[in-house]
């Protein structure tokens, strides 16, 4: 059993505990992470044998969340934890992308990291966390590792940079961004903000970047004092007669097809090449090799024609958009339809509204309990003329989906303005770089088609970089699948005319400086101004009106004390109501009432029910009720639901009215208005003071009973009591 040791580290007001040693011996390296009362385990291991047939870093990334963590027990039926949710999903991508392009990239034997949380305090965030323990465990590990690298949340609350800022307090922040860096440069930034400024952005990373450099000092202590031996760093370079033998065949025709604008026909110019060299120099050399080689002569002239002619692949200039349009109201049964095309690349997103109890339940360690706002993104194989397998969404899908989601939460109506569940759906048309950003312009498409009110339309656009090994490149904007494929990094950025509200950076580089990152914001911000105008052609506001075809929510508040009549004995009241009106109740503890219906007509009937169950009955209202039973001085009407009052039979009518069956019967449907309210809570009614010319009289104290005209009560006899019918005596409703 190896000895354990602990390395601390203060920062952000709480101590950063690394201890090694202690959990997890038989891995190759292990390390238990604490800040706060959050701890998670990060172990690392590595596979004895090289992984045959592949051309790619064998990297795992595995995040266990544990209910336990958080003092809760799953949901699910099996009460178990099972597939990984959503948010761990994002959080093992949020640790794969700064690590992968420190680790080598000829390594081809498995590493496999899992984040295990173990304690979560629901107030520092365990996704960090990861990153600094993965990091770790690699810097202890034999694997060759250019980190380490460590990352931090930074929030920016009551216009001051906040590192580290718990969970609660980022319900308050404009901005929850997180910087992963190495002691020379940013590796990954990850942010989600209300329509701060790219200023505000750029603080805020380099605040995070110099928060990193302490984190670093301290993986770098632990690696020194308790890390491994390095194994020799890989190097797959092929065989100059293949190289030489390539380029042979190749000529300038490559180039030629490079320049093709066209995705389909450059890649079927590039197929025919690859086709040809196969053809001649298959019998010689391997596929493998041979086809390394081919791959680096692409990626070799697009960085050329960047880099030296200032021409990209499509003939663009370096900041030059795509040609864009935008069209909405495609689709006549959905609630909201939006479509943006941008070059060869097209997302179409529906909007679907329902009621808030379809709101997705969360079952997992955040705060939020559930989610009225949920982006789904798909990307089938035919958006690339591809043939694949379908299946369930990847993790690629679901941090798409999630950065489009992101993107469009700061300018969603809130819930009290707007008591809808939202569910948008991107769909990938065609695919050619950057269909994540066309998601979100889709989406805000989408919404303002739907009549969702808004704040403003959202645009999204990609920058590229390309660089060489003289220290030259090129930033570009609204990057190509083949440029991103190629290219040095992705950094997308969407937001409104008035800020940011999203930003996601990766980079196949060890590090990108600041003035790259500075110069992306500022191509950013220069393309997202022409997209939005171009928007506004298409739909400049949301619809007045939500479609046909959308739910009605309506929203009103009851007393508190008033639910559970609402509700009633076992929900069979509410039941009663929904059964009735086909509409759906959901009461929240605060007395708010939100009443869904597929038409006007419908809801407002339920409203009616639901207000006669918790509303007042005060002198001088009018009512429509319905005669429940006839007695020999008066009707008894039901005005609220459960609520009767009496019309004695001389407010029956504007004249002398002999029987009560002369004038209603009971089923009647009558109007009446309220004209005393007794000291025992007895309602009188009136329909005379409601027939023209009628002239309001203050009623008797001992209105409506003529006490002299009433026979006495008496007890029945013995033999009489079977026979005997209370109902024939009025009482006043209970």
């Amino acid at each position: 059993m190896l000895e354990s040791r602990s390395f601390k580290y203060e920062y952000g007001g709480r101590t950063l505990t690394v201890e090694t040693g202690k959990l997890a011996g038989q891995a190759n390296a292990s390390v238990t992470v604490r800040y706060g009362e959050t701890v998670v385990l990060v172990t690392a291991c590595v596979a004895g044998k090289l992984r045959e047939g592949v051309d790619f870093l064998p990297l795992t990334i595995d995040y266990e969340e544990r209910l336990y963590a958080a003092g809760k027990i799953p949901g699910s039926f099996i009460r178990r934890e099972s597939r990984p949710s959503q948010e761990a999903i994002l959080a093992m991508r949020l640790v794969d992308r700064p690590l992968r392009p420190l680790l080598p990239k000829d390594w081809r034997n498995d590493i496999q990291i899992v984040i295990t949380v173990l304690s979560a305090d629901r107030e520092n965030d365990p996704d960090v966390l990861g990153i600094i323990g993965a990091s770790a465990a690699l810097a202890l590990s034999e694997v060759p590792f250019y980190g380490p690298v460590s990352a931090v949340h930074v929030g920016y609350i009551n216009n001051e940079l906040v590192l580290n800022p718990t969970m609660p307090q980022l319900a308050e922040s404009t901005l929850d961004l997180v910087v992963a860096s190495t002691k020379e440069a940013v590796v990954m930034v990850e942010a989600g903000s209300k329509e701060v400024s790219e200023d505000i952005i750029m603080r805020a990373i380099k605040f995070g970047h110099e928060a990193n450099q302490g984190i670093i000092r301290l993986q770098e202590e632990v690696r020194q004092a308790l890390g491994k031996p390095k194994k020799e760093v890989p190097h797959i370079e092929p065989k100059h007669e293949v190289t030489t033998a390539v380029s042979s065949v190749l000529g300038e025709r490559l180039a030629q097809v490079m320049s093709q604008s066209d995705k389909q026909e450059r890649e079927q110019g590039l197929d025919s090449l690859w086709q040809e060299l196969k053809g001649e120099l298959g019998e010689t050399f391997k596929e493998q090799e041979m086809f390394s080689v081919f791959d680096e002569k692409v990626s070799d002239e697009i960085r050329k024609s960047i880099l030296e002619r200032g021409r990209r692949v499509s003939g663009r200039g370096l900041t030059e958009l795509r040609p864009i349009s935008c069209e909405v109201g495609l689709l006549p049964r959905t609630h909201g339809s939006g479509l943006f095309t941008r070059g060869q690349t097209q997302v179409l997103t529906i909007t679907t509204l329902g009621s808030t109890r379809e709101e997705q339940k969360l079952d997992g360690l955040s705060l939020e309990e559930t989610k009225r706002f949920m982006h789904h993104y798909n990307f089938p194989p035919f958006s690339t003329g591809e043939v694949k397998r379908l299946g369930s969404p990847g993790r690629r899908e679901i941090g798409h989906g999630a950065l489009a989601e992101r993107a469009i939460i700061p300018v969603l109506p809130a819930d009290e303005d707007f008591p809808y569940t939202i569910r948008l759906v991107s769909e990938v048309l065609s695919s050619s770089g950057s269909t994540s950003m066309a998601s979100v312009c889709a989406s805000s498409l989408s919404l303002m088609d739907a009549g969702v009110p808004i704040k403003k339309a959202v645009a999204g656009i990609a920058i590229g970089l390309v660089t060489d090994d003289k220290g030259n490149y090129a930033v570009l904007t609204d990057i190509e699948g083949v440029e991103d494929f190629n290219g040095d990094m992705d950094y997308k950025i969407a937001g409104t005319v008035d800020g940011i509200t999203a930003v996601q950076l990766d980079t196949k580089l060890k590090g990108v400086s600041m003035e790259i990152l500075e110069k992306g914001l500022a191509q950013a911000l220069d393309a997202r101004m022409q997209i939005l105008d171009i928007m506004k052609w298409a739909i400049n506001t949301n619809r007045p009106e939500l479609s046909s075809y959308a739910p009605r929510m309506y929203k009103l508040k009851i007393d508190p004390g008033k639910i559970g009549a609402v509700i009633g004995a076992g929900g069979k009241t509410i039941r009663s109501i929904t059964e009735e009106t086909k509409t759906t109740i959901d009461i929240e503890s605060d007395g708010t009432v939100l009443i869904g219906s597929p038409d006007a007509e419908s809801a407002q009937k339920a409203i009616k029910m639901v207000e006669g169950l918790t509303k007042e009955i005060e002198i001088g209202e009018v009512y429509t009720g319905k005669v429940t039973r006839i007695l020999g001085f008066g009707a008894m009407v039901e005005i609220l639901p459960g609520k009767e009052g009496m019309v004695h039979v001389s407010e029956l009518a504007d004249h002398r009215v002999g029987r009560v069956e002369d004038v209603v019967k009971a089923g009647d449907e009558v109007t009446v208005k309220v004209i005393d309210i007794d000291n025992m809570g007895r309602v009188n009614l009136s329909i005379r003071a409601l027939l023209p010319g009628a002239v309001e009289e203050t009623p008797s104290a001992d209105y409506p009973f003529k006490r002299a005209a009433r026979p006495p009560l008496r007890r029945p006899s013995e033999h009489e009591h079977q026979h005997f019918r209370p109902r024939d005596v009025h009482r006043p409703p209970e």
